[in-house]
């Protein structure tokens, strides 16, 4: 069941209702194009942040009937890349009405990087969405990935990250999908 921006903000109020302390979030794949108004919904929730932070999110929402799916990572963590240290610095705070959860999107940079480790159709077109809004240009996306380690085989990393570059910078991706 996808869940929008009022969907998602309205659970993480009753997360925030029960936190014993202060966390930081960091909204991950369809979760930050969300928040950050590039998708209307989500199919499912994604955070990474700091360890003891999602240690005390996870806590929490698991104590909460929700029905959705929610995948957490830590310390920039997320899939199965591993973003550079200052995910967090660069991440785009979401204004919310949370008084002890620090919102963050992943910057749009940030989140192509990870979906082209997956790179189906759907991440094919959150990357277009990014590239669109965000005006991303190739050497940002590209200087970026070759800073995010990929736990799997690096290659398929390399060559979707080519596919991506080559096919939103010159043109050839409508001709050749994957």
């Amino acid at each position: 069941m996808p869940l929008d921006k009022s969907g998602l903000l309205g659970l993480l109020e009753a997360v925030d209702d029960e936190l014993t302390k202060k966390i930081t979030l960091v909204a991950a794949g369809g979760t930050a194009m969300t928040l950050l108004d590039l998708k209307p919904s989500t199919i499912d929730i994604d955070f990474t942040g700091p360890h003891e932070d999602i240690a005390e999110f996870n806590r929490v929402q698991k104590s909460i009937p929700h029905g959705f799916e929610v995948q957490t990572w830590t310390n920039g963590m997320v899939f199965s890349q591993q973003l550079p240290d200052d995910y967090l610095k660069n991440s785009i705070p979401i204004k919310t009405k949370l008084k002890k959860t620090d919102l963050r999107a992943l910057h749009p940079v940030d989140i192509v990087a990870t979906k082209i480790g997956r790179l189906n159709e759907r991440d094919i077109q959150d990357i277009e969405s990014c590239i669109k809004k965000f005006k991303l240009k190739k050497s940002q996306i590209s200087k970026r990935a070759k800073m995010v380690q990929y736990a799997g085989n690096e290659m398929v990393y390399e060559n979707n990250l080519q596919y991506v570059l080559k096919g939103f910078f010159t043109g050839k991706l409508k001709k050749h999908r994957r």
